[in-house]
């Protein structure tokens, strides 16, 4: 009979597997490949916001998610307005670049949290109202998977996705 420890790996590979690979659907990375950046800032008629906006909201929730995760002290920006950028475009490619940078990163370090040693996926945390780290995974795969579904329509409305 398996050990919790051992159904706790197992859990863990797959949190890890759903945080970064498409299984079922595009990844993040797929949707933002290749995105040619004159269509970055462009908020199609009905839409109401761009690529842009949904990169970076989904990097200042992630990155929240992580701090929430890992620092009792964090404070949460505003919601909703600390959560989505007034910018319709990046300032410029460099911030585009360090977006996606921080996105891939957060998310590394957020998947350390679940690995570490003493990790406890199911313990809710002191400072929270009954968040706990497994919680938090699954949130940040359904967030990120959520907009990035919209990032692929609005490339779709910009004739800026090729399907694979």
């Amino acid at each position: 009979m398996a050990t919790d420890r051992t159904h706790d790996k197992e859990v863990i590979k797959t949190l890890e597997q759903l945080l970064t690979k498409g299984n079922a659907h595009a990844t993040f990375d797929d949707a933002v490949k290749d995105l040619p950046a004159d269509k970055r800032g462009i908020v199609p008629e009905g839409v109401p916001y761009s690529i842009w906006q949904l990169v970076e909201h989904i990097r200042i929730t992630q990155w929240d998610i992580l701090e929430f995760s890992r620092d009792a002290k964090h404070t949460s920006p505003q919601w909703p307005e600390g959560y989505w950028p007034k910018e319709t475009a990046p300032a410029d490619d460099a911030t585009w670049k360090n977006s996606l940078a921080q996105i891939k990163s957060d998310l590394q370090e957020f998947i350390a949290l679940l690995k570490a040693p003493d990790a406890d996926l199911y313990t809710p945390f002191a400072h929270g109202d009954g968040q706990h780290l497994f919680r938090e995974a699954l949130l940040i795969a359904d967030h990120t998977s959520y907009h990035t579904g919209e990032i692929i329509v609005i490339r779709r409305l910009l004739k800026a996705w090729k399907s694979s």
